[in-house]
C-alpha cells in the first residue's frame, strides 16, 4: 500500500493526487493536437472538483493557471489565456503607499480639516453661515464619539477657529443638545440593566420587597419573608 507520506508532495493539494496524475500524464502526450483534447478534458474536470470557484471573476481564467502551477509550468498546451510564467508567481507585490498626514486632532479626522478648507472658499453669505453651523455640528457628533460623558460647546468652536485659521466663527446657539447625537436605546439599555441589577432575578416582588411563591397546595401565592 502506497501512503501520501511516501508519495511526492501535491503542488495544490484541493484537487487531488488523481488530478496531478492526469497532468503527469498530459506532459507525456507527443501529439501536440492530442495534448490540447487532454489539457481541456482536464480543465473541466477541474472545474467539477471545485464548483465555488465558479462564484470567483475569470473562473476559466484561474483554472488555466492552476493546470500549469500543478504541471510545475512543464505542459506544452494552447491556453485561452496568457500563460503565467514561474516568475510571475514568484515576484513578490509592490509595497502599498499609505498616505502620511497629520492630523491635528485625531477624533475628528482628516474629512473634517478638508470640509473646514472647503469652506474658507465660501463667500460670505447665508449659504456659508449654514455651512459652518453643519461643521461645527459634525465636530461635536464626532467628538462624542470618543467621549460620551461631556462636551464643552465652547470647546468646538473655539477648536473650529483653530483648524480654519480664525476665519470660520460659530455661536453657540447653533450647536444643538448633547442629546441629539446620543443613540435613543442607550439610555433604554443602562435603564434595563439597572432594573436587572436590582431586581437580583427570581419572582415577582412586592412594595415591600418580599418574594411571592406560589403555593401548589393552597391553590394561590403565599407570601414569604426573608
Amino acid at each position: 500500500m502506497d501512503y501520501n507520506t511516501d508519495l511526492p508532495q501535491l503542488i495544490i493539494p484541493e484537487y487531488g493526487r488523481n488530478i496531478q496524475k492526469m497532468l503527469d500524464f498530459a506532459i507525456t502526450v507527443a501529439d501536440r493536437e492530442e495534448r490540447n483534447k487532454v489539457a481541456r478534458a482536464i480543465i473541466d474536470v477541474m472545474g467539477q472538483l471545485n464548483p465555488h470557484l465558479r462564484d470567483v471573476t475569470d473562473f476559466k481564467h484561474k483554472l488555466w493557471d492552476h493546470l500549469f502551477i500543478i504541471s510545475d509550468f512543464k505542459l506544452d498546451v494552447d491556453s485561452p489565456y496568457p500563460k503565467p510564467t514561474r516568475e510571475t508567481f514568484q515576484t513578490k507585490p509592490e509595497l502599498l503607499k499609505y498616505p502620511h498626514k497629520d492630523i491635528r486632532y485625531k477624533h475628528y479626522g482628516k474629512t473634517v480639516e478638508q470640509i473646514i478648507a472647503k469652506a474658507r472658499e465660501f463667500p460670505d453669505g447665508e449659504e456659508k453661515n449654514e455651512l459652518v453651523s453643519q461643521i461645527a455640528n459634525l465636530m461635536k457628533r464626532s467628538y462624542l464619539n470618543w467621549n460620551r460623558d461631556s462636551v464643552n460647546d465652547e470647546v468646538i468652536i473655539k477648536q473650529l477657529e483653530e483648524l480654519s485659521k480664525g476665519e470660520l466663527k460659530a455661536d453657540a446657539s447653533v450647536l444643538k443638545s448633547t442629546q441629539t447625537f446620543i443613540p435613543r436605546n442607550s439610555n433604554k439599555e443602562n435603564q434595563h440593566k439597572d432594573k436587572k441589577k436590582h431586581s437580583g432575578g427570581g419572582g415577582k416582588r412586592d412594595g415591600g420587597g418580599h418574594k411571592h411563591h406560589k403555593n401548589n397546595n393552597q391553590g394561590g401565592f403565599k407570601r414569604k419573608s426573608f
